[in-house]
């Protein structure tokens, strides 16, 4: 009851959806990650709810990440992956989980500066850069995926040489290029029609957006990446220093 108590409005009506969920929430304690849900039917006969109410219940725990659709069933789902908001690739923040980072190609084309690109690129206008997007995986499930742009001069081997399965600031390392910096910015989106395809999800599921901007060790501009995360499936988490006193 605390958990159904901690969502009353000030006017003291809890929408019985919420009861419901709150409900489910101490089902999902006890079947653990990976449990098999009862079918809808059984729940809403468990708690005298119709099934709207009942669906939209579990719509809830869906978009939260707590729930998660295998085949024709629901289970419940294990902890969310944490990224750290750090220079370190996807590739090192999934596998300090235990879990196996992958990537899948969707494209790797040579394309022109247009003015906003250059500008934040710090490159001329019309200069040769790589568009390189691929879906992100972790123990083969789809969770994100991954748009960077990058002055071909700075990789110019980059569509021989490269394994778009791997880290691209890896790669850079090898050639010579090393990450000193970036700036990076959040913020919640619902995904295109086109992103939720490639990455597999409904198109009403919240994404976390990343963008990113890094820099060299000299301070130039290196790449500009936007990166889409399943907001069921991320959470970030920022090592914060002690503040100054005085």
């Amino acid at each position: 009851m605390a958990a159904v108590r901690a969502g009353v409005p000030e006017h003291g009506r809890v929408p019985k959806y919420y009861a419901v969920k709150a409900e489910l929430e101490t089902l999902l304690a006890g079947l653990g990650a990976g449990g098999l849900l009862p079918t809808e039917v059984d729940l809403a006969a468990r708690y005298g709810v119709s099934r709207a109410t009942l669906r939209q219940a579990l719509r809830d725990l869906l978009l939260e990440g707590r729930l998660r659709r295998r085949g024709r069933g629901t289970v419940v789902a294990g902890p969310k992956i944490e990224q750290p908001l750090s220079l370190g690739s996807y590739t090192e923040g999934v596998t300090r989980q235990g879990l196996r980072p992958g990537r899948t190609l969707v494209g790797l084309d040579r394309t022109s500066a247009d003015g906003p690109l250059a500008d934040r690129l710090a490159v001329a206008p019309g200069e040769a850069l790589w568009h390189l997007e691929r879906v992100l995986r972790a123990d083969e499930e789809r969770v994100g995926l991954e748009s960077t742009y990058l002055p071909v001069r700075r990789a110019p081997r980059l569509d021989r040489d490269f394994d778009p399965a791997g880290s691209l600031y890896h790669y850079l390392h090898e050639q010579g290029t090393v990450l000193g910096g970036a700036e990076e910015r959040i913020e919640t989106v619902l995904a295109s029609p086109r992103e939720a395809l490639l990455i597999g999800t409904p198109p009403a599921l919240p994404m976390l957006l990343l963008h990113r901007s890094s820099r060299d060790t000299a301070g130039a501009p290196l790449e500009l990446v936007r990166t889409l995360y399943r907001g069921d499936r991320f959470s970030f988490t920022l090592d914060l220093g002690s503040a100054p006193t005085g």
